[in-house]
């Protein structure tokens, strides 16, 4: 269970929600001091509402095609949004364009993770598009969110090696691994009130995050102790 006066988190999915369950689990283990408010979808078929109900957190869909323009959904969005009183807003495999009427007013505390090292291959199909580059390694990237598409300020980066025979459904599940215990780890810097963005870029204990993100290490993971552990510091 969260403890008391822990964050509250929202959760945005269209499908299996494997982002989320990996948050839902850190919080359920006393990793993550936090208890998401709320998991809603565009889809009602989405996998990952099921998942949520079953742990007792309360759902809500609202369907993209009930809306006749990209402003309106997200006008909804917001509006449901608003209800759950997030302090952070977490987009886990949420497969729509934002609009800044959404983005606006949840700036500085609206978080992404992207399945590339950003800035190379925003948008889709990104194991792929490394494979056809002859990439030596892939990854994935914790980001705030910004009207650009995947193009706001990188928080955190985690990198998997490209082998030999790798197919892109292959590097996607090692990838996926990796991205199940970077997105904690970033909540928690944000909900402790570490991480923070303003027109200078994203900042982590109030020193600049490098273009890339932070490097992610794997003895960084959020663990049961996480909350009690000595702050890591950039470099």
């Amino acid at each position: 269970m969260a403890a008391v006066g822990a964050g509250r988190i929202a959760i945005l999915i269209s499908g299996r929600g494997s982002n989320m369950q990996a948050l839902l689990e850190a919080c359920e283990r006393g990793a993550l001091p936090a208890r998401v408010c709320l998991v809603l979808s565009n889809r009602a078929d989405a996998e990952g509402l099921a998942i949520a109900r079953q742990g007792g957190v309360e759902t809500a869909c609202i369907a993209h095609g009930d809306y006749p323009d990209r402003e309106a959904f997200d006008t909804a969005l917001v509006l449901r949004l608003q209800q759950a009183r997030p302090d952070l807003v977490i987009l886990a495999g949420f497969m729509r364009i934002l609009t800044p009427v959404f983005i606006t007013p949840f700036a500085g505390r609206l978080l992404n993770i992207h399945p590339s090292l950003l800035p190379k291959y925003p948008g889709l199909n990104t194991h792929q598009r490394a494979l056809d580059a002859g990439d030596s390694e892939a990854g994935s990237t914790v980001h705030f969110v910004t009207p650009e598409l995947d193009g706001g300020p990188p928080v955190l980066q985690a990198r998997a090696p490209i082998l030999p025979d790798d197919t892109a459904d292959a590097l996607a599940e090692r990838v996926i691994t990796l991205e199940h215990e970077i997105y904690p780890l970033a909540a928690l810097w944000f909900l402790q009130g570490r991480l923070t963005l303003n027109e200078q870029g994203a900042f982590l204990d109030g020193q600049k995050i490098p273009a890339s993100g932070i490097p992610y290490r794997p003895q960084d993971a959020v663990r049961h102790d996480a909350a009690d552990r000595g702050q890591q510091r950039i470099g």
